[in-house]
């Protein structure tokens, strides 16, 4: 997919929020809360329900794309596994050489359909791939400059993750960068209840209900399990990348920065 690059500059973030794409998901009650699944009714209020739920997300999708201008190479691939509607794609667009290809991976359909249609609408300049991928069973990566995980580790299977990380490291270049962002557990039991305490206050603050935020936490209980922030941390060096740091950390949310 390419398109022509349009002539008024969008921000990845700009979310028009109509009753179709404001995030009522978990509103109404429910006594068999489902599964979290990412299909039609979550892709239609995703970057609504983004915006809404995680932590300085703007600035997170900022620092990513300045530290993606840095480490993209030309004649290299930037894959986002685990894009979504393609927010990353469009932070990133303007901040890498014209020579850089984009791979975007998805388990998703609903998700892929609305980033397709989404980075089009935007006139997106560089290249890219979606793929409809289940990342459990692992992912094949080449020429990669850049590899990004934005809240994505967190719903593989922890059977799965570190032979996920050592497909990423061996597909990628010499000096590439993984950018990992992650809920996360706090290191000590009394510091996780206070930290969870804070994120369900700015849930609060961002509209959401206490229906919503009971419901979708059920629904998320059994698909979303965080690691603590050093979990990551050892299994990213336990694989193979030489550097590793910790760029964003709000409670229990944090960005780390690995190279090979």
């Amino acid at each position: 997919m390419k398109a022509v690059a349009s002539t008024q500059p969008l921000s990845p973030l700009s979310v028009v929020r109509t009753a179709e794409t404001t995030d009522r998901v978990f509103d109404t009650p429910d006594e068999n809360v489902a599964d979290f699944r990412f299909g039609a009714k979550v892709a239609s209020v995703f970057d609504d329900m983004v915006s809404r739920s995680v932590p300085f997300y703007g600035e997170m999708q900022r620092m990513i794309a300045e530290m993606v201008g840095d480490y993209a190479v030309p004649g290299s691939n930037v894959y986002d596994l685990g894009c979504s509607t393609g927010t990353t794609f469009l932070g990133i667009d303007g901040k890498v050489a014209p020579a850089v290809k984009f791979v975007g991976v998805d388990n998703s359909s609903e998700m892929l359909d609305k980033c397709r249609t989404k980075l089009s609408a935007a006139g997106i300049t560089h290249e890219v791939e979606l793929v409809n991928a289940d990342l459990n069973g692992g992912v094949r990566i080449e020429n990669a400059s850049v590899v990004m995980l934005v809240l994505t580790l967190q719903f593989v299977r922890p059977l799965y993750r570190d032979k996920l990380i050592a497909d990423i490291l061996e597909g990628m270049n010499e000096n590439g960068a993984l950018i990992l962002v992650e809920k996360v557990i706090g290191e000590d039991s009394l510091f996780n209840r206070q930290f969870i305490k804070y994120y369900y206050d700015l849930k609060r603050r961002h509209g959401y209900s206490e229906l919503e935020i009971s419901q979708k936490r059920e629904a998320l209980e059994n698909v979303l399990i965080p690691y603590k922030l050093l979990e990551n941390r050892e299994m990213l060096l336990r694989a193979g990348f030489r550097y590793c740091d910790t760029f964003f950390k709000w409670y229990n949310f944090t960005g780390m920065i690995a190279v090979k």
